[in-house]
């Protein structure tokens, strides 16, 4: 970043190592580089319709999975007669709407319902999934930018906007923080140690990109908590979990303009390397402090949108069903 960033002499090296944020976005972060992720088009289509049963295998069995039916949030409440602005699972904030939790990962089951994939491993590349928005489950990590945007557009939404993200996390008073505009310590799920260091050495340089995917990372107890598990870290539209927890993709991509913005902004940040055409992730996973600014503003640019691994999540966005504002009259002078 500029002058308002923390330059380090690691920096680029960090960022190297931890795809999504354990050294890029930590200040014990270690400095050797991993290999880089396997690459895949961005425009890649959507996973192909399953088969009846298709996905039985994918389904965790490490990892008890609660019952997302047993709890579901009930949509924007309507008038009599009236249709709620936004979709089941879903806060209004201004005029669109957003996941009030990180997604899970659900797809068609044998006998023709829905069942959460396991959250906990790579998405498989031959079911058609969608990502629902649930409390008390666990959410869905090891997902790049290309999948949630597939999994947000089968649900019938769309990844949210940077803008909308912020906006959702720091509310109308621009808060850093969803629940007020200091920190408290405890209230959202991050700052915590690092998990690649009880299972995989406490040398970093030994790290390799295949560990940062490990299906145990996220199962490790006392890491990752379940969808609103976190009670106060709840905005004031009742959207959960935006800081910390797991990062969250959201649609924009990397360019001049947008490093610039960031740059001049009033935050303090690590410097990050960037290249035109990365992906953006938000908020911070539960290993993070203000590494790439505090709370709401936590931004990391410095991966490709199909870098996945452990500490990445996401949720989805969609348009308000509202009417269109009303216009203002122009009030002219007497003559």
């Amino acid at each position: 970043m500029g002058p308002r960033g923390r330059s380090r002499p690691r920096a680029l090296a960090a960022l190297l190592l931890a795809g999504a944020g354990l050294a890029a976005c930590s200040d014990r972060a270690p400095s050797a580089p991993i290999a880089p992720a396997a690459s895949t088009s961005a425009e890649a289509p959507p996973p192909t319709a399953a088969t009846v049963g298709a996905v039985a295998p994918a389904i965790a069995t490490a990892l008890p999975i609660a019952s997302a039916s047993a709890v579901v949030p009930t949509a924007v409440s309507a008038g009599a007669g009236e249709r709620a602005p936004c979709p089941e699972g879903m806060a209004l904030v201004q005029r669109f709407c957003i996941d009030r939790f990180e997604a899970e990962l659900v797809a068609p089951d044998a006998d023709g319902g829905l069942v959460q994939l396991a959250p906990n491993q790579r998405p498989p590349s031959d079911v058609r999934f969608e990502a629902r928005s649930v409390p008390g489950v666990m959410p869905q990590g090891y997902v790049n930018r290309v999948e949630a945007a597939s999994a947000c557009q089968n649900a019938g939404k769309r990844l949210c906007s940077m803008r909308e993200w912020r906006r959702a996390c720091e509310g109308g008073r621009g808060w850093h923080w969803p629940y007020g505009a200091r920190a408290v310590v405890g209230t959202c799920n991050h700052e915590k140690g690092h998990v690649l260091s009880l299972r995989h050495g406490a040398d970093p340089r030994r790290w390799t990109y295949e560990m940062f995917n490990d299906p145990a990372l996220d199962v490790e107890p006392g890491f990752l908590a379940r969808t609103g598990e976190y009670a106060g870290c709840t905005s004031a539209e009742d959207v959960h979990d935006l800081v910390g927890n797991l990062h969250e993709w959201v649609s924009d991509t990397v360019d001049a303009e947008l490093a610039a913005k960031l740059e001049a902004e009033e935050v303090e940040r690590n410097s990050q390397p960037w290249k035109t055409g990365n992906g953006v992730f938000m908020g911070g996973f539960f290993s993070t402090a203000d590494q790439h600014g505090p709370g709401c503003t936590f931004t990391t640019i410095a991966h490709e949108p199909t870098y996945h691994d452990y500490s990445i999540g996401f949720r989805c966005c969609a348009a308000a069903d509202l009417p269109p504002p009303a216009r203002r009259q122009a009030t002219r002078a007497p003559r």
